[in-house]
């Protein structure tokens, strides 16, 4: 497994000859829920116009890539890891759990796997990662918006389940407005009981 700091596309076509797929995560930070992964192959002959980090872009223009993704996309899959693996792993290795799963998931067999970060678990195939990939390749963009909406989405229906805590709102991440909802009203189930504030209200 290769790091990369810097790489264009021009450079990303000539790691492989073959299908690419760009994988990347969201929610390793948020004191609930899992941590989502998305593994994206796109096609080459159907380019995706502004795709980037889904953190750089707005709500509205994520929500319109991810469809586009779903229609022009060769294939793309999802993967995750839940409370109980991150509790019990860690988050780090709960999500490289959560990005393998995403990678088998896939219809279709890359010949390599480009992954954002500086760390790639063993897919059983070539894989590079890629220092803040999810900003200048465009599978990895597109596999961030995927995980990006998907888990945004399951926040809003966990929101719907417990609008005391704020989830639409604050996505799980440790806000004062989350803090103050886990003191009145207590740990879920769905919480990540590892996290240190999680783990000291439950010891107190």
């Amino acid at each position: 497994m290769a790091v990369i700091k810097n790489i264009t596309e021009a450079q990303v076509l000539s790691l492989s000859q073959g299908l690419v797929a760009g994988v990347d995560e969201v929610g390793r930070g948020p004191l609930v829920g899992d941590v989502v992964t998305a593994a994206v192959i796109l096609d080459p002959d159907r380019p995706i116009a502004g795709l980037n980090d889904s953190k750089k872009l707005s709500e509205k223009r994520r929500e319109l890539l991810f469809a586009e993704i779903c229609d022009k996309a060769l294939c793309f899959a999802v993967g995750r890891a839940s409370p109980a693996e991150i509790d019990s792993l860690n988050i780090l290795h709960a999500t490289m759990l959560a990005m393998q799963r995403a990678v088998a998931a896939l219809s279709l067999t890359p010949a390599s796997v480009l992954v954002d970060g500086n760390r790639s678990p063993d897919f059983g195939l070539p894989s590079h990662a890629i220092v803040k990939g999810d900003g200048l390749v465009a599978a990895i963009s597109a596999a961030s918006i995927i995980a990006k909406v998907t888990r945004d989405r399951e926040m809003a229906v966990l929101d719907q389940a417990y609008p005391q805590y704020g989830f639409a709102k604050h996505k799980g991440y440790p806000t004062q407005v989350h803090f103050e909802a886990l003191a009145k009203y207590g740990v879920l189930a769905e919480h990540r009981k590892s996290f240190a504030p999680v783990r000291d209200l439950l010891a107190r």
